[in-house]
């Protein structure tokens, strides 16, 4: 199973590749778009659509697990977040990928039984499942990580 784990943001949106076997995690990509705050809101979400779906179309996700928006105390930091998530939204729908959606705190209470666990904690427990001592630099694209592996641990379900 290929699982498409997203960050979403309109400055960064992390994503990932994780495949899944019903035991075992391996990444096979990982990486963020980005797009440039001196472009207008409809290019920038315009740019993150071509891209998710070029991402779709080149590696062909099974699903899709993404962060889901719950609160937020910056009325002008969650209204572009959520904008990109509906573009990003809507490329999955047209392509009929099933989506998972996880808050932070769902996230983290999965990977490390306490849901205000650090972002340390996080990456540790990403560490771990994947077996590896390195992770991206980028903490968008490590939060997609750990979503999709949330996905292998609370939803996926193998025929």
């Amino acid at each position: 199973m290929k699982i498409l784990g997203i960050d979403p943001g309109m400055a960064i949106v992390g994503y990932c590749i994780l495949n899944y076997d019903g035991k075992n995690l391996e990444l096979e990509h990982s990486g963020s778009i980005q797009t440039p705050k001196e472009n207008k809101e409809g290019e920038r979400l315009n740019e993150i659509f071509k891209d998710i779906n070029t991402i779709i179309e080149k590696y062909n996700p099974d699903v899709c697990a993404i962060e889901k928006l719950f609160f937020f105390r910056n009325l002008t930091t969650v209204m572009p977040v959520a904008h990109a998530r509906g573009v990003i939204l809507l490329a999955l729908a047209q392509k009929s990928i099933p989506v998972h959606e996880y808050t932070p705190m769902e996230v983290k209470q999965i990977l490390t039984g306490y849901g205000r666990a650090s972002k340390k904690d996080v990456e540790q427990m990403v560490k771990i499942s994947l077996g590896v001592e390195n992770l991206p630099k980028l903490d968008d694209t490590v939060d997609s990580i750990a979503i999709a592996i949330s996905y292998t641990r609370k939803d996926a379900i193998l025929k």
